[in-house]
């Protein structure tokens, strides 16, 4: 399906469509994920960095391409007394996430994440979690227009992502992993590399740190940080954050953003603490 080389052509998991290979792996997938040291504690890293007040009482969040429901329950960590609606357009996917326990302010919806409105989701909502979910959308931006309107005034967005474009150290450390062992293991596992032949190619050629940056600052999000995680997924590994202005004059259509300059990141930095505030406006970047 996909060579090292990393040829432009579709692979046959976009061709029959990423959700549906999402189907094909779901009973195999959390084992898979298991195995990857970091992965739970990372996405409730990204989590304390929305910097929830009040663990969340009073508030809807949203978590979408909520998959087995990983981001799920780091969602509901971080703000246990929410409202969390969970949404994921891989209906096998959801169903291994429902047949865990989860306390009754958790829904799960199966749905387009590109399209939320024809799924029912309508907000406003007070955050926002995206883990592992823009880079592979087809319209991006127009996604992350929708998920800024989704978005109360003044409340946060997470995008947990995979980002190695702008560094020939993370392309190497994440080529090595993937088929030294995620590739490998998921053939084991699921008896079918083919989604994780995918999920190699799609990383290596996804934005890099200052390109989703400016997608989500033209988008109409400010306040933008990017913070990287701790292990060997540092600097491969993302929290972007953001958030839609307190005090929002003007409407984004999906016709044409506002131009807005690049944010100042740098995807070499040292790793930040968690539990950044951006809620609150902020004068730096």
């Amino acid at each position: 399906m996909l060579s090292v080389s990393s040829s432009s052509k579709p692979s046959p998991v976009e061709r029959g469509g990423v959700p549906r290979s999402f189907d094909a792996h779901a009973r195999s997938y959390d084992k898979l994920v298991a195995a990857n040291r970091g992965y739970h504690e990372h996405l409730r890293m990204s989590v304390r960095r929305m910097g929830i007040p009040n663990q969340g009482a009073g508030l809807r969040l949203l978590d979408l391409g909520c998959g087995t429901g990983a981001s799920t329950a780091a969602l509901l960590e971080g703000a246990p007394e929410a409202q969390i609606t969970a949404v994921d357009a891989s209906a096998e996917m959801l169903a291994q996430a429902r047949a865990k326990t989860w306390p009754s302010n958790v829904e799960f919806v199966h749905g387009n994440v590109e399209n939320l409105a024809m799924t029912g989701i309508i907000g406003p909502y007070d955050g926002i979690l995206a883990a592992y979910l823009v880079r592979n959308l087809v319209h991006r931006d127009a996604a992350l227009r929708q998920f800024y309107r989704l978005l109360r005034p003044g409340a946060p967005i997470a995008v947990h992502e995979y980002s190695v474009r702008d560094s020939l150290r993370s392309r190497a450390v994440w080529t090595a992993v993937c088929w030294g062992v995620i590739i490998p293991m998921g053939k084991i596992r699921a008896g079918s590399a083919d989604l994780y032949r995918y999920l190699w190619r799609s990383v290596m050629q996804f934005d890099g740190v200052p390109a989703l940056s400016q997608r989500l600052a033209a988008a109409g999000f400010e306040d933008l940080r990017v913070q990287t995680v701790p292990g060997w997924q540092q600097h491969i590994v993302y929290t972007f954050l953001g958030r839609r202005p307190a005090v929002d004059e003007t409407a984004i259509d999906d016709a044409a953003a506002p131009a807005a300059p690049t944010p100042s990141v740098d995807p070499d930095a040292a790793t930040p603490p968690s539990g950044i505030e951006v809620t609150t406006p902020t004068t730096g970047t």
